[in-house]
């Protein structure tokens, strides 16, 4: 296991470091820091889990990576990637009670605008469980959300690109 987080540990340290930046980012040029932090993690996790990969394979094991391989070292970048990040906006939000208070209006606004369409499609019940669960929204929820959002796609990323980069010699 210490073979596969000292080739790991780096590559998830960094990524999850690049998404907390790229959340502080979207807030300072003033867009939605939090499904903004998400598409980059979507675009970011992809890249950090095949360098990860491909520099265990070549690196590390001698040129020979089996699915099983790939897998735990996918996981582990994906997964400290989601950790660093989600520990670091919640960070930031806890340090920061006014910028996270502008994404609680800003949810609170999205979901006052489009009442009508929701209720529509949802019903009312669901657009007042939904208002109040962003009414009592705290930082925590938008850091574990993140974490989540950088798990799900994790996985479908890492079984593509253990597929791709599986070599065993012969």
């Amino acid at each position: 296991m210490k073979r596969y987080l000292g080739s790991t540990y780096l590559f998830g340290l960094i990524g999850g470091v690049f998404c907390v930046l790229a959340f502080l980012l979207f807030k300072w040029i003033g867009f939605d820091a939090t499904n903004l932090s998400m598409l980059f993690g979507y675009v970011l996790i992809p890249i950090f889990v095949f360098l990860g990969i491909r520099y265990f394979r070549n690196d590390i094991n001698g040129g020979e990576l089996s699915f099983a391989h790939g897998m735990t070292i996918g996981f582990l970048i994906y997964t400290m990637i989601g950790i660093v990040a989600g520990l670091g906006i919640w960070l930031v939000l806890s340090l920061s009670p006014g910028f996270f208070e502008e994404i609680k209006a800003a949810k609170v606004a999205v979901m006052e605008t489009n009442e009508e369409l929701i209720v529509g499609q949802l019903g009312q019940e669901s657009f007042d469980f939904t208002y109040e669960k962003i009414q009592a929204m705290t930082a925590l929820d938008i850091a574990m959300n993140d974490f989540i959002w950088k798990i799900l796609p994790g996985l479908f990323f890492t079984i593509i690109i253990s597929i791709i980069l599986r070599r065993t010699k012969l």
